[in-house]
């Protein structure tokens, strides 16, 4: 039957796609952007060299697919944590935990979210500043609702908060994703969420004597990591 071909050939692109899309994570994780080369790619996803060129034209191409696919995905997770009602402190922890979650389920995916895309000239300034002002827009909100209900210490600006603590979580993964930090230590991504969201409330939330706050204590707490 026509149709039935079609959908079958539709579905065979779309795996085809899929795959290379994630052989073109690994070789930009293992050897970055420009260390990359179309070749590589088709060899991890054991595609013919110029099957890549048929789904993609060129390896700029595979990067922005790989960072819409990553970034939008994140972008969702955080979205969901910031526009709960839960109290702030549990949102942050939330927002944390999305960050460093992603990290461990894909830590090459979030490697070149990290230096290959966020930090390479080859990714382009506005595709950029576009990814960030949505996320930093989402946080941004997130802390303008917590100070409408008093939940944020007075005399903060809740983009400033937004811009800190975004920078806090990528500078922490940045640090995972670089080899400063091993995850294979015990305990240590679960530490660093903790540790992370415990600062960031130390300075981000009202006083625990002000009535305005009401203090959750399921949240996350900081816990400590014994070290060998």
């Amino acid at each position: 039957m026509p149709g039935t071909k079609a959908s079958t050939a539709e579905a065979r692109d779309q795996d085809r796609r899929k795959t290379i899309l994630r052989a073109a994570v690994e070789v930009f994780a293992r050897k970055g952007y420009h260390g990359c080369r179309i070749a590589d790619v088709a060899r991890e996803a054991g595609v013919a060299y110029g099957l890549v060129y048929h789904y993609f034209r060129n390896k700029e191409e595979l990067l922005q697919l790989v960072f819409e696919a990553g970034w939008g995905g994140f972008l969702a997770r955080i979205r969901d944590a910031a526009e709960t009602n839960a109290p702030l402190e549990q949102k942050i922890g939330r927002i944390a935990q999305v960050a460093f979650e992603a990290y461990r389920i894909d830590p090459r995916g979030v490697r070149v979210l990290v230096l290959e895309f966020a930090r390479s000239p080859s990714a382009g300034e506005a595709n950029r500043r576009t990814a960030f002002a949505a996320v930093l827009g989402v946080i941004t909100r997130m802390f303008e609702r917590a100070r409408a209900r008093g939940e944020l210490r007075p005399g903060l600006e809740p983009a400033l908060c937004a811009a800190m603590l975004f920078g806090s979580v990528e500078m922490s993964l940045t640090g995972f994703v670089m080899g400063l930090l091993d995850p294979r230590e015990s305990g240590l991504l679960a530490h660093a969420q903790e540790q992370l969201t415990s600062l960031f409330l130390d300075g981000a939330r009202a006083p625990t004597e002000d009535p305005r706050w009401k203090k959750d204590r399921s949240g996350p707490r900081l816990k400590t990591v014994k070290r060998s």
